[in-house]
């Protein structure tokens, strides 16, 4: 794995204490070990994660919508910019040097607002029909001078003048005339009658080849009626071919009806688009049009995917939007089997204890690291939340010898940090019954059945009595909207170590079958049950 590669660790989805501390410890573990890693969460935080973090003086991770592929993934082709003002040799130079055939044209602070391609300067130089290429519409006097290395003589950009056709003066000076007219660009050699009856046909510039010496009568002549008159090194030829190179980037370049792509699109959307269109290559811009590159189809073939760390979960159906378009590197859950695929062999750590925060402290004690006070902290009030002050049935004896550890470094005192953070947590005063229900929500699929479980913990089982009702409405909704076959809410007491269920669906007969009780009402009281990984998902399993 590159070191520069950003690596995103994540909890799953309606993330609570242990899946939000989990992630945030171990993105820091893999910092100290050198790996770019960024703690996510894909949920709003609970009261209690919340309070947790406050405590502990750590900033919440930030939010994680999706893993698709994106085009910042990609390595993109740089762009090489000009400006509008710039002529067509120094966009062609550019083009060769790089070997490439597009460029953008953006303005001082590189936002995009045109492209100029290689074959918008091919026809525009072979349109040999078109003499009226040079002018202040379409080159400047600075440009002209700078495209044929010439020098200035006599008279001013305010003199260059606006239109006129190119005319070579390789005739009889007193054959001109027929060919020649005002405010024309006359081309001449070191022919001095050549350049005076230019001037007296009052042509706007005359440029003279070969720098051939020019006299002091053509020079003073050209003074007095503010003709142009410049020295060129190149030959007639050369110069006649140069010159219409130092037509600006403006005139020729494309604005209109742009494909541009941000460099925040994921591929796939991108995909049908270029199908349509079909062009080489389409700019990439940010949220503010600043071009950022290239991209062609080529640059599909071999994406880089986000590479992903999961915590405390390892269910397709709980995990991050866009799974399947990553790179899955490890999983770290202390939850049954789930069913995410990989593409190829990964690290995966699952162990039997009440909190995947036991086995993320235990991976800086086996390798030596000593957590941050702060860290120590969190994975110690993750391991408390996620075992229920170690009387939830998952709890094993590596998970309160971990924590007793963890809050030796921190310097708290469990008892008195549980009893505060159970306060905070369990009060549901404010929140309406969506939010109570995708606090701890989690959706199973157990063959051919799909349900969802949603749990609180709480120091009075009553407390959700007042909107019972509006809470069984939105449970009904859910069962009706995801095609559910039994949508649970587990209200577990704290106090008395069991809980009550609301039930509804149709196979809420799989809860009498589990537990041997009778649902009344869409309410029954399970005493002794708290833990939904350990007691309720293995019986619901075993009836099926």
């Amino acid at each position: 794995m590159n070191t520069n590669d950003v690596v995103y660790v994540t909890g799953h989805r309606n993330p609570d204490s242990d899946s939000i501390c989990s992630a945030i410890a171990y993105a820091e573990y893999l910092k100290k070990n050198g790996v770019n890693a960024v703690a996510c969460r894909l949920g709003d935080i609970t009261r209690e994660t919340a309070f947790i973090l406050d405590y502990f003086d750590v900033e919440e991770p930030q939010i994680l919508k999706n893993v698709k592929t994106q085009i910042s993934d990609l390595d993109i082709d740089p762009a090489v910019p000009v400006t509008s003002d710039s002529t067509i040799q120094k966009a062609w130079t550019r083009m060769k040097l790089n070997n490439i055939k597009t460029l953008p044209v953006v303005d001082e602070d590189n936002h995009l607002f045109g492209l100029i391609t290689l074959s918008d300067i091919a026809n525009k130089y072979l349109d040999i029909l078109e003499t009226n290429v040079i002018g202040s519409r379409q080159s400047t006097l600075r440009n002209v001078l700078e495209t044929l290395n010439a020098t200035l003589v006599s008279g001013c950009a305010e003199c260059f003048p606006e239109s006129g056709k190119l005319v070579i003066a390789a005739m009889e000076s007193n054959e001109m005339d027929p060919y020649i007219e005002k405010s024309d660009i006359v081309i001449v050699g070191n022919r001095q009658d050549a350049q005076l009856k230019a001037l007296e046909c009052k042509v706007s510039s005359i440029i003279v080849t070969g720098n051939a010496k020019i006299s002091k009568e053509v020079i003073d002549m050209a003074k007095s009626t503010n003709t142009i008159v410049m020295s060129s090194p190149h030959d007639t030829f050369t110069t006649s071919r140069l010159i219409t190179q130092s037509i600006m980037v403006a005139c020729i370049m494309t604005t209109e009806n742009l494909i541009r792509f941000n460099i925040d699109d994921f591929v796939s959307d991108i995909k049908t688009k270029m199908l349509q269109t079909r062009y080489r290559s389409y700019p990439v811009v940010d949220d503010n049009n600043v071009i950022k590159g290239f991209i062609s189809r080529y640059h599909l073939i071999s994406s880089r995917k986000k590479k992903v760390i999961l915590v405390d979960h390892n269910e397709k159906s709980q995990t991050v939007e866009g799974i399947e378009e990553a790179e899955i590197l490890e999983i770290i859950d202390h939850h049954r089997y789930g069913d995410i695929q990989t593409a190829y062999p990964i690290h995966c750590k699952l162990e039997p204890v009440g909190s995947t925060a036991t086995i993320i402290a235990n991976i800086f004690f086996e390798n030596a690291i000593r957590p941050s006070r702060s860290i120590a902290g969190l994975l110690c009030a993750a391991i408390i939340s996620d075992t229920m002050n170690f009387k939830s049935p998952t709890t094993v004896y590596k998970d309160r010898m971990t924590a007793e550890k963890l809050a030796e470094i921190n310097g708290i005192n469990i008892e008195e940090f549980a009893t505060k953070m159970i306060q905070e947590g369990s009060s549901i005063v404010g929140k309406t019954a969506k939010e109570i229900i995708h606090e701890d929500y989690k959706e199973f699929q157990l063959g051919t059945h799909k349900f969802a479980i949603s749990q609180i913990k709480t120091m009075d089982i009553h407390c959700v009595d007042s909107i019972e009702k509006e809470i069984f409405d939105y449970m009904n909704e859910l069962a009706e909207e995801k095609k559910y076959d039994l949508v649970m809410l587990v209200i577990t007491d704290i106090i008395q170590e069991g809980s009550l269920a609301l039930i509804v669906g149709e196979r809420y007969d799989l809860i009498e079958k589990a537990f041997n009780v009778e649902v009344k009402n869409n309410r029954v009281f399970l005493p002794g049950l708290v833990s939904r990984k350990k007691q309720i998902i293995p019986e619901i399993s075993s009836i099926l």
